[in-house]
């Protein structure tokens, strides 16, 4: 089993609304938005809402409800911008990569030719990740 849940990590603080998101998606068990630092355009994060630190942590019924919300993303990225693929990231403790120690998808939409930016990278505008939210938003709601 991994270390303890820290309930004062950044998604935990954006699902109690201390911080701010570009929320995408929303339902009972689980939260979509934009991540800050995208590796590619329209790059999403899928969070359950009940903590988990990693996907050893995570209960069958965070994962299921997560990877349904996963499918739905990336169908939305699909449409939305166009992607030709996608690709789903998933980071567990430091020697693993994660740099956020609550369970989160990395839902990144892609083109053929098109490399991804580096993990923890470049942050991105305010407006251009609420233009990419909107996109996600309508294309989750056609």
């Amino acid at each position: 089993m991994s270390a303890i849940y820290d309930s004062s990590n950044i998604f935990a603080k954006i699902l109690r609304g201390e911080l701010p998101a570009h929320q995408v998606y929303e339902d009972a068990d689980t939260f979509a938005f934009m991540d800050i630092m995208p590796r590619s355009t329209g790059h999403a994060l899928v969070i359950p809402k009940t903590p988990a630190r990693t996907i050893v942590d995570a209960t069958p019924t965070q994962l299921s409800a997560c990877l349904a919300t996963v499918q739905k993303i990336a169908r939305a990225q699909m449409a939305a911008f166009g992607a030709d693929g996608i690709t789903l990231q998933q980071f567990n403790e430091p020697a693993g990569g994660q740099v956020v120690f609550h369970l989160h998808f990395h839902v990144l939409p892609r083109w053929d030719g098109v490399k991804l930016q580096p993990h923890t990278g470049q942050m991105e505008k305010p407006d251009v990740l609420a233009a990419n939210a909107e996109k996600l938003r309508a294309a989750l709601s056609a």
